[in-house]
């Protein structure tokens, strides 16, 4: 059978490329005699799978030499629960921007270690605009002010004039979860204390991610916490203070060497933008018939949740979209209705099957 487009939030679609060189090593990594899951994490083998993974992707990002990077197990909410312990201090404040689902989880992830403030919420809204940057109430004392770049759930993105405003907020280090659009389109990663993101978007499989932080920030004393958890000692050990997902960190290296031979983030952005328009459009231009509800200027390019007009016909739609090849289409249970995920991954071709089905069904159910 054909392979479907898969528009899941995460675990998202891979490059094919990808899958079929993933495939074909499977069982020999070159000259081996064994799969990359069988061979030691300290040999030369996945040393220069490592090695070559890392300087991809700080060729793919741009990212100074001033900046660390480290690959871990677990996703962006393991993260979240270590940054208070690396870069604060017992009950100290740590600001945090809420502009959907994941900003909340941040703040739930930090709170029984330091004082995590909602320094801005746009909950009262329902989550769908950011908060505006004249009302954030920041701590003159805050560690750090944490903000969701991109809300997979409520499909909400600090785009444009305001995401500069927010980037250029305050005096303490900016920290940003980036998991559902990073490498979506270029970034100044020195605008940033650290940026993070669970790989299983934009930049391979589920189980591993990635911390970008600024050298400076990882000598911070921090809080009591085991080796493992200490961001300065996976640094210094290259990530591999104990035996790393290998597997997962192999296929984010093939992944992020797709997107550079590819044409990199600048090529990214442009598809990402007609990606995103075209299925806007489609909600916009179908007289109410399907909607979005997020304020046009911090509507997400990487996910898009939509409602029909007629809540009825929901599993209509899913089981219709699933037999023209398109799948996992169905909204999160905090939204319910629909959502897209147009991550790099998703080719264009895939949202204009999309936006055909979207028309036909209308057509067909109207």
């Amino acid at each position: 059978m054909s392979r479907a487009y898969n528009f899941s939030p995460g675990p998202a679609t891979l490059p094919e490329p990808v899958l079929r060189q993933a495939q074909a090593t499977m069982l020999e990594f070159g000259d081996c005699g064994a799969s990359i899951l069988e061979i030691s994490h300290r040999g030369p083998d996945f040393i220069a799978v490592a090695q070559q993974a890392e300087a991809d992707l700080r060729t793919l990002l741009s990212i100074p030499d001033d900046y660390a990077v480290v690959f871990a197990a677990g996703g962006a909410t393991t993260v979240q629960a270590l940054l208070p312990l690396n870069f604060a201090t017992p009950g100290q404040a740590c600001d945090y921007v809420v502009s959907g689902h994941w900003g909340k989880t941040a703040i739930r992830q930090a709170a029984h270690c330091v004082d995590a403030r909602t320094a801005a919420s746009s909950e009262a809204g329902g989550f769908r605009d950011v908060p505006a940057r004249a009302d954030w109430q920041l701590s003159p004392d805050a560690a750090y002010v944490h903000l969701t770049a991109n809300e997979t759930i409520h499909g909400v993105e600090w785009r444009d004039a305001r995401f500069s405003e927010a980037i250029e907020a305050g005096n303490a280090p900016l920290i940003a979860d980036f998991s559902s659009s990073i490498a979506s389109e270029p970034l100044d990663v020195a605008k940033f204390g650290a940026i993070y993101a669970g790989a299983q978007k934009n930049l391979g499989p589920v189980g591993i991610s990635v911390l970008i932080v600024r050298r400076d920030l990882l000598q911070r004393s921090g809080q009591p916490r085991a080796p493992i958890f200490d961001y300065a000692a996976q640094a210094k050990a290259e990530s591999m203070l104990n035996t790393p997902p290998s597997w997962n960190w192999y296929v984010l290296g093939l992944t992020v060497k797709w997107m550079l031979d590819e044409g990199g983030v600048a090529e990214f952005a442009r598809r990402n933008a007609r990606k995103a328009a075209l299925l806007y459009a489609a909600i916009d231009g179908s007289g109410g018939y399907y909607r979005n509800e997020v304020a046009p200027g911090a509507r997400s390019r990487m996910n898009v949740p939509f409602f029909l007009h007629d809540p009825a016909l929901d599993r209509v739609f899913l089981d219709e979209a699933k037999q023209a090849g398109l799948v996992a289409l169905k909204g999160h249970r905090v939204l319910g209705g629909m959502r897209a995920s147009l991550y790099n991954a998703m080719p264009e071709a895939g949202v204009q099957a999309l936006v055909d089905f979207m028309r036909e069904f209308q057509q067909a159910h109207g």
